[in-house]
């Protein structure tokens, strides 16, 4: 848009012409290093450096957000993209000139499907497909079949929204729906808070689907109030929701859509589970862990396997740091980063996090000093 700006310039025009059709936002995340950690003044110093490191840009930047209309630039440090536009920037519904019709997204990011569990149906493009949305064109499509996923039952008390996605994903793999769209339906839903529904749309680019919408409930208008969002215009959201039939009681079964196939999941067989070694549709239990990672070990060479040789399994290497000497083993922890935007959008995962620290350190386990640790909600 700069560009182009220069271009009407020397052409004679009026460059405060040029700017975007539609509203764009622009946050700045993902950007901060963690070159220092494991000091209460790491965010502060990671944060002073990555400005000193790319200060022309930043100022390009508040430049760009102060001459051009219809554009709100986020600054770094400020959170995850599907974060900020989960909590601040999404609409659910448009006021545009006395019309009203529902909010939707693209974005150059994958992850952008995590609004759709807000009600905002939106998915990520490349970069040029963005840029000729921003300058006003429609961006075409094959009309997409629309996978309904039946949500049943309550998880139980010590399952999370990473247990539940983790095990979405395999599913979902398994059926198959790359290039369709996923929606989710079923008294299952009404369950789950707005967080939690974020976190199963977050995944969507992992189980193959191009959006995993939620549509709007009561519990949707519920999370508007309680981010802050202008009370009259979340009442003008809900009557023009009604109006139109998009307002959603998940527990009725007469809303619910045709869809093209219906699969279903009972939330209280979900149980605690990681995903890997290699890939987030490779689901673990938890009570499994320690057998598979022994097993995939020595299996072939792949996704499941790393065809390490029995004889070597119990294999040490000694190194040393800062003076002292460790030694590492086959699932020794190096680094324990919690920055995935799948697993910091969830408060109470957060929270288990935590909380989980806080145990830890009361039961006397250490950090070993060489393991670099990072949170960057």
């Amino acid at each position: 848009f700069a560009a182009m700006r220069d271009a009407v310039k020397k052409l004679g025009g009026n460059p405060e012409k040029i700017n975007p059709i539609c509203p764009a936002d622009l946050v700045i995340d993902h950007s901060i290093q963690v070159d220092f950690n494991r000091g209460s003044d790491s965010l502060q110093k990671n944060q002073d450096l990555e400005f000193e490191r790319n200060k022309e840009r930043f100022e390009f930047l508040k430049w760009g957000s102060q001459a051009f209309q219809n554009m709100k630039i986020i600054p770094p440090g400020s959170g995850i993209i599907h974060q900020v536009n989960l909590e601040y920037l999404a609409r659910v519904v448009f006021d545009q000139d006395g019309y009203y019709y529902p909010d939707s997204v693209v974005g150059t990011d994958s992850h952008t499907t995590m609004i759709d569990g807000l009600g905002v149906l939106g998915w990520g493009v490349g970069g040029i497909e963005a840029e000729a949305v921003m300058l006003g064109q429609p961006i075409s499509m094959v009309l997409p079949e629309v996978v309904g996923y039946k949500l049943l039952g309550n998880p139980q008390p010590l399952v999370t929204s990473t247990d539940i996605v983790l095990t979405i994903t395999k599913h979902l793999r398994q059926v198959g729906v790359v290039g369709k769209f996923v929606e989710f339906f079923g008294p299952g839903v009404a369950q789950l808070s707005i967080a939690d529904r974020a976190t199963i749309a977050n995944m969507c680019p992992e189980y193959g689907a191009t959006a995993a919408y939620f549509p709007v409930d009561d519990i949707s208008i519920g999370y508007l109030i309680q981010t802050g969002r202008d009370k009259e215009k979340i009442t003008c959201t809900r009557k023009y929701l009604e109006a139109v039939g998009m307002l959603r009681d998940f527990k009725n079964s007469a809303q619910d859509p045709d869809f093209t196939q219906v699969v279903e999941l009972d939330l209280h067989t979900v149980v605690p589970c990681c995903s890997g070694p290699k890939r987030p549709q490779d689901k673990v239990a938890v009570s499994d862990m320690k057998k598979d990672f022994e097993t995939c070990l020595g299996a072939k060479q792949g996704f499941k396997g790393f065809q390490i040789a029995p004889d070597c399994h119990n294999n040490k290497v000694k190194f040393s740091f800062e003076g002292c000497d460790f030694e590492l083993a086959h699932g020794s922890v190096v680094i324990a980063a919690i920055t995935s935007c799948t697993n910091t959008s969830n408060p109470s995962v957060m929270l288990g996090a935590g909380l989980l620290a806080k145990k830890a350190v009361e039961a006397g386990l250490t950090v070993k000093p060489y393991i670099k640790t990072s949170l960057s909600p």
